[in-house]
């Protein structure tokens, strides 16, 4: 996909369908350096939103045909939802995900927009970061009157499109195409069936509020200022969009929103706070569900945030926190949450990026025990660095955990989660480590023939050892490092875990020592020796700080074993 990596989220407006949704996603799919992530078809709402990414010129090229194909096989004249909507391809922002920025984005959307005008002939309108005029940059505010009152809107000069014909197509109605940051769209399920019920709690929280009115707060005439608006009184949460709506499919109201800066109100808070609202307002939160993708660090956040409103250490696995922010949220109440469809990391993770780690512990030994000169020892050394950083975690957790210690549960929680931290790296090296000799092996094999191929071979050569040193390297670097809680962990942890501790500190020496084996014999065939000799300055510093830190701990372990 090169380097620059964009994300297209667009909304179609049909989601009962299966067949016209398979046709759209078909014609992305088709398009070379795409990669469809997640389709996600709502009943009630009568919407899918499709993800896919790739390099921004395949992207915009996948979300033409989209848009194209959506407007041949969708009808807006005969289309009915719950959600709001104004076109047979209702939004289309693209999202920058690697290696490029959001003005960057911007242009990209902004020729996509054009395109979609000048060849299909559909009105479209830029929101968001593509979109200049700031006065109509908000999609609620474009989208106002729907897909009913844009046979009129469309005629006021103020709201001309931005490209395409000013007149509004019956049947595919009419765009918007931006670019923004990630948003997540998520729906909180209420214990009613009440729309009025539920927007109420969607005005306590969105942060544009709801406007003061006299009296009733829903049908009183709204409070005027000076100037003659109506005054607002804002939510409770910065960039939230909220409204609270009915879905017949599963027999609740929602409130439905969309976190447009989870950096700002991630997702466990906004969670929270429609929980709050409810229980104020006589209702009750029974779960919800999350429309689309998430990155995996708001889903990590969440499972922190909630252990650590029952006092308990964070330093647990990344699924495990995954685990409790499903279980706290109820991401699974209306339908199942599997992880690997959901957060966005699993999937544009490449699965041969892990052929060791996800192998069985005796498919590994196998492995390894083998006539296949890898997995060796650097990936050896580095699983055996990831058991001692492991252990750190371990004797951190129970430590958190024990009676008598409440006090100190925070303390701990810190130290379980560089344990967590240094394993998760060492884990991801004992592929890359393999990997690196791989790439040794790769450049010996490349033709030799002609003098233009031998230097070709010669540079791959020298690349491939230097990745082979550096990854042992770094090996060396996150072992060490993991005695500093290993070490914590034998002086204040807990007494009956000492000899865990103990048993840590012998995996991260073995790590360091053996990884040091591995660059040392690397580096013996790469020619720039001043390189060369800085790195194994390094290497015999870590060596020997390894050493000291690793006698330190046995003997602590062994005074505490002794008395």
């Amino acid at each position: 996909m090169g380097n620059q990596i964009i994300e297209c989220v667009p909304n179609f407006s049909e989601g009962q369908d299966l067949n016209i949704i398979r046709q759209i996603t078909s014609v992305i799919e088709a398009v070379e350096g795409v990669r469809l992530l997640n389709t996600d078809p709502g009943k009630a709402t009568n919407r899918t939103v499709v993800t896919f990414v790739g390099h921004p010129a395949a992207v915009v090229e996948a979300a033409f045909r989209a848009i194209k194909k959506a407007g041949e096989l969708i009808d807006m004249g005969r289309h009915k939802g719950e959600h709001p909507r104004m076109g047979a391809t209702d939004v289309c922002p693209l999202i920058p995900i690697a290696g490029i920025s959001m003005e960057e984005t911007a242009v990209w959307a902004q020729k996509l927009a054009k395109r979609v005008g000048d060849e299909l002939q559909i009105p479209v309108y830029l929101y968001e970061e593509a979109q200049t005029n700031k006065q109509r940059s908000n999609l609620s505010v474009i989208r106002a009157g729907e897909y009913e009152g844009f046979f009129k809107k469309i005629q006021l000069p103020e709201w001309a499109p931005d490209y395409g014909p000013a007149v509004f197509d019956v049947r595919r109605g009419a765009t918007v195409i931006g670019a923004r940051d990630f948003l997540v769209a998520y729906n909180v399920n209420l214990n009613t069936t009440s729309t009025r019920r539920a927007n109420s709690v969607a005005f306590d929280v969105r942060e544009a509020g709801r406007v003061l009115r006299e009296g009733d707060p829903i049908n009183g005439k709204p409070v005027t200022g000076p100037d003659g608006k109506p005054v607002s009184v804002p939510g409770r949460l910065k960039a939230v969009k909220a409204i609270g709506w009915y879905i017949e499919e599963y027999g609740i109201a929602q409130i439905s929103m969309n976190l447009t800066n989870i950096r700002v109100t991630p997702v466990h808070i906004a969670f929270d706070e429609v929980c709050k609202s409810a229980t104020e307002r006589g209702l009750r939160v029974t779960g919800s569900e999350l429309v689309g993708l998430i990155p995996l660090q708001a889903m990590l956040d969440a499972g922190k945030y909630f252990l650590g409103k029952q006092q308990r250490s964070t330093g647990v696995s990344e699924k495990e926190l995954i685990r409790i922010a499903i279980l706290s949220m109820g991401l699974n109440e209306l339908a199942p949450f599997r992880p690997e469809e959901r957060i966005i990391e699993y999937l544009l993770a490449n699965p041969a990026d892990r052929v060791l780690v996800d192998k069985s512990l005796t498919d590994f030994a196998d492995e390894t025990a083998s006539e296949s000169p890898a997995p060796g020892g650097g990936s050896i050394s580095a699983y055996v660095g990831a058991l001692g950083a492991s252990l750190a975690a371990m004797v951190a957790n129970l430590s958190s955990h024990k009676k008598g210690w409440d006090h100190r549960w925070t303390e701990f929680s810190a130290w379980a989660e560089k344990g967590q931290q240094y394993k998760k790296e060492l884990i991801d090296l004992v592929d890359a480590d393999t990997r690196a000799f791989n790439g040794i092996m790769a450049a010996f094999s490349l033709p030799k023939t002609t003098p233009e191929e031998k230097a070709a071979r010669s540079k791959a050569i020298q690349e491939a050892t230097k990745t082979a040193i550096e990854v042992p390297l770094r090996v060396m670097e996150v072992a060490c490092a993991s005695l500093e809680p290993i070490h914590a962990m034998a002086a204040t942890g807990n007494p009956n875990s000492v000899s865990d501790a103990g048993v840590g500190a012998l995996c991260a020496r073995s790590a360091v020592l053996g990884a040091w084996l591995n660059v040392r014999i690397n580096a013996s065939g790469y020619e720039d020796k001043a390189w060369v000799e800085k790195v194994l300055a390094r290497g015999k510093e870590l060596e020997s700080k390894t050493i000291a830190a690793e006698a330190a701990i046995l003997k602590i372990a062994g005074d505490k074993i002794s008395s």
